[in-house]
């Protein structure tokens, strides 16, 4: 088992939850305790004798407690081989000695910086020198040394002391190292990741570190592993039904950055990531039933996003389609109790906006990975160009704007028939524009939906006036796109034959 007899050991933490007691249980071996600052005036308030570094360093803590730990009386004693006979003579030579466990845990910089207008000066403050060093050394030493970096492992620690006779076996050792690695590390990512985003929207050093969440039962298929990893629930508070699935986490994210777009009362369907529906209307209820209307049979096993707090009459309406997920920043206690009657319907309150914070979008590749800034910019109404000979009229230009906001969540080719308050048919994901708006145009169709009259937004630019003249055909009298075609000259004139109003944004929304 390779046992290691703890006799010595250092404490330095910065969160001091549950040190108390575990210094006392360690002290039940007769362990003799170094600690610094804080730590040590908690130790000695608490009655439990412990020395200072500066007595084991016969130096003071300086520059404010920047320099404490940094001593070769300290890291001599971590990283030395105690089974090795010329470390073991050096270390006599010298007064030194060895320390058995280390206790450290870091300043916060994580928490500290994220609170919004902090100082860079302060953020600098919370970067820890000492505790890595320390943490470090008796992790590559774990063969000699233990360490440990997470309060959640005292009290195990304690019951293999009590097993052990006051010794901890190299199986363990090895555990706590591993741990400390994957500490260390990923302090040293937020780090830089904060540093870098100060100043670069890319960086040069990419650095991506971000807890374990949880497994999830499978990936988008049953034979793709899955888990979950960062700060979702943040984000998102699931209250309800069984456990969500990688797809449900994708949607969930998907649906939660389109309903963000709105600010009256909206609620959106999303199948696949794909938006099937979308509506507003004075009441969340009226906007569901405008966007179930748009698609109902893609909405079966849809998930729901509202962007106001769900009420009995839209539960009544979402309960008449099975649902995967409900969406919403806030479920009444009669709704709640009124939904929870179907076990298996996940309902989730939404507790911050998902979309449009500052954030990289992030995809493998062969040997790395793709990084781009958000899709986050707005559309600026001023700098819309109208480019036919017949301008829009009000409720055209409402309703390009409506489209144009779910066009961007539509994956391209996207193509979409919109009034002012709702959509009318979505096309999404084809290799062709003009197929997207035939598709869209059928969706619309089977729904028992009239196009005409309806505005047309476009991702991106119309590359042939094939697909402006599909829409024409369809009944929509006004287009919004984005413009840039080498043709461009040429869907316009065809736009003009047909009375079409159109618009010109900038503006392109692709999305792969």
């Amino acid at each position: 088992m390779n046992l290691l007899p703890i006799k010595r050991v250092l404490i330095s933490v910065s969160d001091k939850t549950g040190i108390v007691e575990f210094a006392r249980q360690l002290r039940e071996f007769d362990v003799d305790i170094i600690s610094t600052g804080g730590t040590l005036s908690a130790l000695r308030s608490a009655g439990i004798e412990a020395i200072s570094v500066s007595e084991v360093t016969k130096f003071p803590e300086i520059l404010d407690g920047r320099v404490k730990t940094l001593h070769p009386a300290i890291h001599a004693g971590l990283l030395a081989r105690t089974g090795d006979p010329s470390h073991q003579e050096q270390l006599e030579e010298l007064s030194i000695q060895p320390i058995d466990m280390v206790v450290v845990n870091l300043y916060p910089f994580e928490e500290t910086t994220k609170k919004k207008d902090l100082p860079l000066d302060e953020a600098i403050e919370q970067i820890d020198v000492g505790g890595p060093s320390m943490l470090r050394a008796a992790a590559k030493n774990f063969r000699y040394k233990a360490v440990i970096s997470d309060p959640a492992r005292y009290q195990p620690i304690i019951e293999e002391l009590r097993a052990n006779g006051g010794a901890i076996t190299e199986a363990t050792r090895f555990e706590l190292a591993k741990e400390v690695f994957r500490h260390t590390s990923h302090y040293d990512a937020v780090i830089s990741t904060y540093l870098s985003g100060t100043t670069d929207a890319l960086p040069e050093m990419l650095s991506i570190s971000l807890a374990k969440t949880g497994m999830l039962r499978y990936g988008e298929n049953p034979h793709q592993a899955a888990a979950l990893y960062g700060e979702f629930s943040l984000y998102f508070e699931k209250l309800h039904g069984k456990e969500l699935s990688y797809n449900n986490i994708v949607d969930i994210q998907a649906a939660a950055e389109l309903i963000g777009e709105f600010t009256d009362p909206t609620a959106v369907i999303i199948k696949h990531t794909n938006p099937a529906g979308a509506g507003s209307a004075s009441t969340i209820s009226a906007a569901y039933a405008k966007a179930l209307a748009t698609d109902s049979k893609s909405a079966f096993g849809g998930i729901v996003a509202l962007n106001r707090p769900l009420d009995m009459a839209t539960s009544v309406l979402i309960d008449g389609i099975f649902t995967e997920v409900v969406i919403a920043p806030d479920f009444p206690p009669e709704v709640l109790e009124w939904l929870r009657r179907k076990k298996d319907r996940r309902l989730i309150r939404q507790l911050q906006p998902a979309g449009g914070e500052k954030r990289l979008i992030i995809k493998c590749v062969a040997g790395g990975v793709l990084a781009q800034t958000g899709d986050d910019i707005s559309l600026d109404e001023k700098t819309l160009r109208i480019v036919t000979k017949r301008a829009p009229t009000d409720e055209e230009h409402r309703a390009m704007l409506f489209g144009w906001r779910i066009a961007k969540h539509v994956k391209s080719n996207a193509i979409v028939y919109a009034r002012s308050d709702r959509t009318v048919g979505v096309g999404a994901g084809q290799m062709s524009r003009f197929d997207s708006s035939r598709i869209a145009v059928m969706k619309a169709r089977e729904a028992g939906l009239d196009l005409k009259g309806t505005a047309v937004a476009s991702d991106a630019f119309f590359p042939f006036a094939d697909g402006l003249l599909e829409a024409v055909r369809a009944g929509a009298t006004a287009v919004i796109e984005p413009g840039g075609s080498v043709r461009d000259e040429e869907v316009i004139k065809a736009a003009d034959e047909n009375n079409v109003a159109m618009v010109f944004t900038g503006i392109r929304h692709f999305k792969h």
